[in-house]
């Protein structure tokens, strides 16, 4: 999740899009080093005195990049995001977001396989807390990550989002 202190750190110049999806508006926030956000209506709502203070480019290369591959998935001909990326958390987090990069298109991971893939078998609930911080979801994809009985478990975006992208890949 974007906090109000990540978005006011944000390196010069920060920028910001909006584009409509399957899924809802979404804002999307970067920098010449690449994409740091994407937020759902409601996350950007939370931080739309920060939002407003970027600058609205969306021609900026990321955020044009970034809204074409979303279009791409969207409509089911990308399976795989390509755009850089330039996101903001602890060494953990960040092994669990690359970890998260490797779940195939269409497969889903328990937060236990997470894991044991990274070598921390007893950390599925600190897995758990780096997927609900993972500031871009959808290109980084945290909804592919399920509960160990394979319901569906806690996705920022909300459940039915969470299972809407779900069945997207699925088809």
């Amino acid at each position: 999740m974007l906090s109000s202190k990540t978005v006011d750190a944000l390196e010069s110049p920060a920028v910001r899009a909006a584009v409509e999806s399957p899924v809802g508006r979404l804002t999307l926030v970067a920098t010449d080093s690449g994409l740091r956000a994407l937020l759902f209506a409601g996350d950007a709502k939370r931080y739309g005195r920060e939002l407003t203070k970027l600058k609205e480019d969306p021609r900026h290369p990321v955020l044009a990049a970034a809204s074409a591959q979303l279009d791409e998935y969207f409509s089911g001909a990308r399976r795989r995001f390509e755009l850089p990326l330039a996101l903001e958390g602890t060494a953990f987090q960040k092994r669990v977001w690359r970890e998260l990069t490797r779940i195939p298109y269409g497969k889903t991971r328990s937060y236990g396989e997470i894991a044991a893939r990274l070598g921390s078998p007893g950390s599925s609930r600190a897995v758990g807390a780096a997927n609900g911080r993972n500031p871009v979801a959808v290109i980084v994809p945290c909804h592919r990550v399920i509960g160990a009985d394979g319901s569906l478990t806690g996705f920022g975006g909300g459940l039915d989002r969470k299972e809407y992208l779900l069945d997207l890949e699925s088809r």
